[in-house]
């Protein structure tokens, strides 16, 4: 090949290696192109199968509501009870109505002809706000009968057929002319509601095989007073049987529930100070009842959550109208008051047992309101009923005070007798002695616990009657603001258990005469070694707990303590100085050694016993 051929092949094999590379990155790029457009093409399609499910879903959507729409416009057309007019009073909207006296103002709700709020006129609660024994939209009264089918009147919108500012009329119209009527009554003056249900033209519309019809009622009540512990630990629900003479009660400050079996006259849901009680004019056939408290840090400030169901007698006769009388008392637990009705309401007010009450109903309360009727100032009231009753039981402390000095001054010869019948046996020999003792110094064995007992129940009057007394509610006297609760003249961040939150002057000052007036009579008590806890337990022991106890409880409490503790000692000081003096006691006991005993009975007795014990130690 000559050299032309040679360069003429070289730049054809360039030329075809050039074109070969070239053609790769043409390819290379078409290829990117392509896949772009792959790309985009498949973001498209899945833009498209995203709307595509988004306009299934609206469909669908629109498919359901059609279908919730059909059924509901078929229910609409279904009525809910057989009788028209019923189903047209379900529908409408109630309105309240107004009742009001001097005493209360009683709002009536149209739908159900039930009970929508009751305020207490001539009360507030501890902070100053309006006091409701039944708050705004927080009960229920219903009436369950069965007419053909079973309906409660709290469902349907009553008409108002007859309106004044203390009586309200409403009807709740039946298709074929029968109606049941709720009339409330307020009469001035009065805590009391009267309600009057009736059934008039229902006898072709309840069975002649229905006896009775259920009532049911529920409200929550809110915490009316300063201590939450003091207000539960005093609230309670109670019924009373007509012919007996006390109440039943249940739900004594804790959760409780009841099933009442047997007629019963009246059911009560009782707050410390204020009740609500339902009554009928004949009896209640049968009820179920039951309180649930509320906790101290409930958000809405209640107390307790009531419930009663009760079945009361449907008496079918041929005049076409049944009517049924009850009552309602939303009201102050005033013990004159409440007996004032003659239903043994009185009996909520407690005031203890037979012996207790009985003190407290002739002793105490006629002297509380005595004085009350000219002394506002209820701090001055306690003061001077203190006083009276310390004048009253005097005697009693002269002569409990009077054995215990007499003990004290014959104690060096107590202490001869120990020393001279040391022995176990010489037991019958010693009893003997000291009956001798005492009687030449004129000492009786229970000289000192019989009186001491007998004052016990006027003390134990007096712890039941401050705390439910609603005449020392938001009474001021001193620092205390509400002698009806406890007085705090400092208030912690944390609570101590079994003694609160805060420091109780009058509580205080109550455990210093305690432990004071402890210390004065301690030296009177026997230094026998087997005597030094029960004299630890009276000085120190008794004002501590005492403080622990009423620190939460009324000050009214605390300060009768305190005033009576301060004239106990005012008494020991005058018995001892000028009353009862040592020195004349063992002149007496002296001058006793120089005439005979005539021994008693008794003491006769115990001769004998102790003769026949000692024949019985010679024989063995």
């Amino acid at each position: 090949m000559d050299k032309n051929s040679v360069i003429g092949f070289v730049l054809i094999g360039l030329i075809m290696v050039g074109f070969t590379f070239y053609q790769s990155k043409q390819a290379k790029e078409a290829m990117e192109v392509q896949r772009q457009l792959d790309s985009a093409a498949a973001v498209q399609a899945l833009i498209k199968q995203k709307s595509d499910s988004v306009r299934q879903a609206e469909l669908a959507q629109q498919v359901a509501t059609q279908i919730v729409s059909m059924k509901e416009e078929k229910k609409s057309v279904t009525p809910t009870y057989q009788d028209a007019s019923l189903e047209r009073a379900s529908k409408l909207e109630g309105q309240l109505i107004t009742l009001s006296n001097d005493k209360l103002e009683f709002v009536v709700n149209t739908k159900g002809a039930q009970p929508y709020s009751v305020l207490v006129k001539d009360y507030v609660t501890y902070d100053s706000t309006a006091l409701y024994l039944v708050q705004p939209n927080k009960a229920q009264l219903g009436i369950s009968v069965y007419t053909g089918e079973t309906i409660n009147t709290k469902d349907f919108v009553f008409e108002v057929v007859e309106q004044s500012d203390s009586l309200l009329r409403l009807r709740l119209p039946f298709s074929d002319g029968g109606y049941i009527e709720q009339r409330y009554l307020l009469t001035m003056g009065s805590y009391m509601v009267s309600d009057t249900l009736s059934f008039v033209g229902m006898e072709g519309l309840i069975p002649r095989k229905v006896n009775n019809f259920d009532i049911e009622w529920t409200n929550v009540i809110p915490r009316l007073e300063k201590g939450y512990k003091n207000e539960k630990q005093y609230s309670k629900g109670a019924y009373w049987f007509e012919g007996e003479k006390g109440i039943e009660e249940f739900a004594e400050g804790k959760d409780g529930s009841k099933k009442i079996d047997a007629k019963v006259k009246w059911i009560a849901f009782q707050q410390q100070f204020f009740s609500s009680i339902f009554t009928a004019g004949d009896s209640f056939v049968s009820a179920e009842v039951g309180v649930n408290y509320c906790d101290e840090k409930d958000p809405d400030h209640n107390l307790m959550a009531c419930k009663m169901r009760v079945k009361h007698a449907y008496d079918h006769n041929d005049a076409g109208r049944v009517d049924v009388p009850l009552t309602m008392y939303f009201g102050p637990d005033d013990y004159n008051l409440l007996r004032s009705y003659g239903l043994n309401y009185e009996k909520l007010v407690p005031l203890g047992g037979w012996m207790v009450g009985w003190i407290s109903r002739f002793i105490i309360i006629p002297i509380f309101h005595f004085l009350g009727s000219f002394i506002s100032n209820f701090g001055i009231i306690i003061l001077l009923m203190t006083i009276l009753l310390k004048l009253v039981i005097s005697p009693l402390t002269i002569k409990s005070y009077t054995s215990s000095a007499k003990m004290s001054a014959i104690k060096p010869e107590v202490d001869k007798l120990n020393e001279k019948y040391p022995k176990q046996e010489d037991a019958m020999k010693k009893q003997q002695a000291m009956m001798d003792l005492y009687k030449r110094a004129g000492i009786s064995p229970m000289g000192g616990c019989l009186p001491m007992l007998l004052q016990f129940p006027i003390l134990w009057a007096m712890f039941r009657f401050f705390p439910a007394s609603i005449e020392l509610r938001q009474q001021r006297f001193l620092w205390a603001e509400d002698l009806s609760t406890y007085d705090s003249i400092l208030d912690f961040n944390f609570n101590i258990p079994l003694y609160g939150d805060h420091i109780s002057l009058f509580a205080l000052l109550m455990a210093v005469t305690m432990f004071f007036y402890s210390k004065m009579t301690s030296s009177q008590m026997s230094t026998d070694p087997n005597m030094k806890g029960m004299k630890f337990m009276t000085v120190w022991m008794m004002p501590i707990m005492m403080l622990f106890i009423c620190n939460n409880l009324s000050s009214g409490l605390s300060y009768y303590y305190f005033i009576s503790n301060l004239l106990t000692m005012l008494q020991t000081w005058v018995i001892k100085k000028w009353v009862v003096k040592p020195e004349d006691i063992r002149k007496k006991i002296e001058e006793s050694y120089k005439k005979p005993i005539v021994k008693s009975k008794w003491e006769q007795r115990l001769e004998e016993a102790r003769k026949m014990q000692q024949a019985q130690a010679k024989r063995r």
